[in-house]
């Protein structure tokens, strides 16, 4: 079973209101020139929510969320996996990944019409590496 691996990271941000409010945030990073590789948003109480950026340059997040008065939680670790969507693909992953003792703390994933999967794993930093190598993947890649 193929697939690529990119080792990321990853902010969050609590804002006031709603998801809807979302707009209002991503329209601020893209003001900046911020691109993301993915997004999160969740309601955590009556009126906030938890956003998670995964930029494609740090430096960039950091640098927006400063000049626009955000205040960031992170940088934290985390692998995105893409593959061919075939049966089994999110198990062998996890099996690998249990097998080398690594706890993935969150994941989300999604598949797209075209055969081709993606997955995000939330991880502890020090176990980004051990994680790519319990992979055994080529192709890998550092964060921004």
């Amino acid at each position: 079973m193929a697939f690529d691996i990119k080792r990321v990271e990853y902010f969050n941000i609590t804002f006031g209101g709603h998801v809807v409010e979302g707009a209002k945030l991503l329209s601020i990073f893209a003001s900046v020139g911020i691109s993301l590789l993915a997004f999160k948003a969740v309601p955590l109480e009556s009126n906030r929510t938890r956003f998670t950026l995964f930029p494609n340059d740090r430096s960039k997040m950091i640098d927006g969320a400063k000049k626009a008065g955000l205040e960031l939680e992170g940088p934290y670790s985390g692998l995105v996996i893409q593959g061919d969507d075939e049966s089994g693909a999110l198990a062998e992953i996890y099996e690998k990944l249990a097998r080398a003792g690594i706890n993935v703390n969150e994941s989300s994933g999604i598949a797209d019409i075209k055969g081709w999967y993606g997955v995000i794993l939330y991880l502890e930093q020090e176990d980004c590496e051990k994680a790519a190598d319990a992979l055994d993947v080529h192709g890998r890649s550092n964060p921004n």
